[in-house]
């Protein structure tokens, strides 16, 4: 075994950790060779969004130890950058250890003599982001791993202005971490008196600011039975949810049962995700047994939302995130302007990897749409920026994440579950299907078709092969990629643009991000990045044509298919 690791697990075999602890490890020594090196051979990294790792015993896994550090850290980061008092909000969401996690966290943040704000049990993430900025906080922590398996756990630290940490905070945080080398660094108790349980007067506040984003409530009052199923795939969604749509005034909502119930083992799924099919598979079901207008399924910390309605056809279709936000920003967008709302200072935000065709329809109704980097901090950083001089309405990226109105700074499915299904009572009204209604978006404004494929590459060498695959397409882009000739290559590592027939180079106005576009002649884009959380490269299509009608629907869907794959063929990525 490496020196480095052999050294690592002494220290923590004899450097005071807890008896449990310290028994895992040897369990480990004995008969699990690989993965105790794999849980030593590296320092769980404090990245820009904070931890995210599998649970377990380790410098490399999620543990007290390793979250006890990280926020020694934070807190220290904290102190430094506000006088005065400063306070500080913890959620959770149903993860194993996401209680404990948080408890660890809050007691260190109390010993360091910051004032805790604990919520009393789980919690949605877009709820702690509105907490930061209701109770006027300096931070906040969220104990989640998103949609990550169920070994996994994660810890993600938010700033005062509820987004999470963005630059300089982000590195200047990762260096506080950095500098804790022992846990004997760490602060693990003494400051109780300063640790606060809040709940249910926060959850009324939350819920009457998203009872507020109604654009329709009139519209609602007609169609307030429509049939809606929902899902909190055994996550936090169950506990705001189902309020909210009753207090939109919806009477007829369904809850998947067999999903219900807060559970961090996520016994019915493989992947508590709702942009996996097979996660919203016994949803669908109950869907289709109710004649149902819609379903809807959140991520264990709700800040994801995925949807299923009926196509053209009639049979059941799982909407993919940028239909599902072609269909939101279009509504929002619209329904403003019908009901007087809209104002000239009006903007929305999206990811460089989210459909243009936001772009398109955004400009046709003199709405400004930014572009910024994958990760919803950076719309959160969009909104700062803006603040006092133009008005957000919406954001949303093509994984399944979207924003309505600037009082939560991160993704929200609680607010984009209400906002969805008074769409699609909208679409109702008008005698309508949500699918019929994107069919007519396509009409108006084209066909824009997206894909994603991720690539995993497990283990201490997939890190390495990505890179690889990363520095082949930075260093000698293909000339062509399905016949059509690449003409554009946007680098956001070296910040520029360049224009691949005549040589010119323009700067790209974000930070640096190991993210690269391949502009097409024909139209077609394909984007290549890396995951910040999850050993993966992922790899974006969008391609687009003109719609003449409805009933060239089917025809002009095969026709991009088609095209998608096989781009994916001559990229030979599958």
């Amino acid at each position: 075994m490496d020196t480095i690791i052999e050294n690592k697990v002494t220290q923590w075999l004899e450097g005071g950790f807890d008896a449990d602890t310290v028994a895992a490890v040897k369990e480990l020594q004995k008969g699990s060779p690989d993965e105790l090196a794999d849980a030593f051979y590296r320092n769980l990294e404090f990245g820009t969004g904070g931890l995210r790792g599998i649970m377990g015993v380790g410098t490399n896994r999620m543990n007290k130890y390793t979250v006890g550090m990280a926020t020694q850290g934070y807190a220290n980061y904290l102190k430094q950058a506000f006088t005065g008092d400063i306070k500080i909000a913890i959620a959770h969401d149903s993860r194993n250890n996401s209680r404990y996690f948080a408890e660890v966290t809050a007691n260190v943040m109390a010993a360091n003599g910051i004032k805790v704000f604990l919520f009393e049990s789980l919690r949605p993430t877009p709820e702690l982001s509105f907490t930061i900025r209701h109770l006027k906080c300096q931070g906040g922590v969220v104990l989640t791993a998103s949609h990550n398996p169920k070994e996994y756990n994660g810890y993600k630290a938010y700033w005062d202005d509820g987004g999470q940490l963005v630059p300089p905070h982000d590195k200047n945080v990762i260096k506080e971490v950095e500098k804790i080398s022992s846990i004997d660094e760490v602060k693990w108790s003494g400051g109780e008196a300063n640790i606060s349980q809040i709940g249910k007067e926060v959850d009324e506040a939350y819920l009457q600011m998203l009872k507020g984003l109604s654009i329709n409530p009139d519209v609602i009052a007609r169609q307030h039975d429509l049939k809606i199923v929902y899902t909190p795939i055994h996550g936090t969604g169950i506990t705001l949810a189902p309020e909210i749509l009753k207090r939109y005034g919806f009477t007829n909502v369904h809850i998947v049962e067999e999903q219900s119930t807060p559970d961090g083992n996520f016994p019915t799924v493989v992947y508590p995700n709702p942009e996996e099919a097979e996660a919203m598979s016994i949803g669908l079901k109950k869907a289709k047994e109710l004649d149902a207008a819609i379903l809807l399924g959140t991520d264990p910390d709700a800040d994801r939302v995925g949807i299923a309605v009926k196509d053209l056809k009639g049979e059941w279709v799982l909407l993919n995130g940028n239909q599902t936000a072609v269909l939101l920003f279009n509504y929002i967008i619209e329904g403003r302007k019908q009901k007087g709302l809209a104002g000239p200072t009006d903007f929305v935000g999206k990811t460089v990897v989210t459909s243009d065709l936001i772009d398109v329809f955004a400009a046709k109704h003199g709405v400004r749409c930014y572009n910024v980097l994958t990760g919803f901090k950076w719309i959160a950083d969009l909104i700062r920026h803006k603040e006092g001089k133009e008005k957000f309405i919406c954001g949303g990226e093509e994984s399944y994440g979207y924003m309505i109105g600037d009082n939560v700074r991160d993704k929200d499915a609680i607010a984009s579950v209400a906002m969805i299904c008074e769409m699609a009572a909208y679409a109702k009204d008008q005698g309508r299907t949500l699918y019929e209604q994107l069919v007519d978006i396509y009409v108006k404004y084209g066909y824009y078709k997206e894909q994603l494929i991720s690539i995993t590459k497990k283990g201490m060498k997939g890190a390495d092969e990505i890179a690889e695959m990363m520095r082949g397409y930075r260093d000698a882009p293909p000339a062509t990629i399905n016949g059509s000739k690449v003409v554009k290559l946007y680098d956001y590592q070296l910040q520029q643009v360049k224009d691949l027939n005549t040589g010119a180079t323009q700067a790209i106005d974000l930070p640096r991000s190991n993210v690269l576009q391949f502009i097409l002649e024909d139209g077609s884009k394909i984007s290549a990045r890396p995951s910040g959380t999850e050993p993966k490269i992922k790899f974006y299509f969008s391609v687009r044509q003109p719609l003449a009608s409805a009933k060239d629907f089917e025809q002009v869907n095969g026709q991009l298919d088609e095209r998608v794959q096989a781009i994916i063929k001559d990229m030979k990525l599958k």
